[in-house]
């Protein structure tokens, strides 16, 4: 029994999705005619990461509880390159 590809593998194929004209506009504007899979690709694999990170932070959670807030924004602010803020002295 083969496994079945992840997102991103394995041969591409042609698929009939449905969006609005104006959605449409905006991509050919963007992408050109002939660059709208790849983008779409990029996009559709791009959400599929979320979602499947925001599964991963919810089991965390259910297990370990929430997240330290502080903790979290002082993560934000690396990812961001931003210089610790130094603490209080009061």
């Amino acid at each position: 029994m083969s496994e079945q590809p992840g997102p991103g593998e394995g041969p591409t194929r042609p698929v009939s999705v449905s969006l609005h004209e104006g959605t449409i506009a905006a991509l050919k504007e963007r992408t050109g005619r002939r660059g709208m899979s790849a983008y779409i690709e990029a996009l559709v694999q791009r959400q599929l990461e979320r979602e499947r990170l925001r599964e991963l932070i919810e089991d965390a959670e259910a297990e370990l509880g929430p997240a330290d807030a502080s903790g979290v924004e002082a993560k934000r602010a690396l990812l961001r390159g931003e210089a610790a803020k130094p603490a209080d002295t009061a």
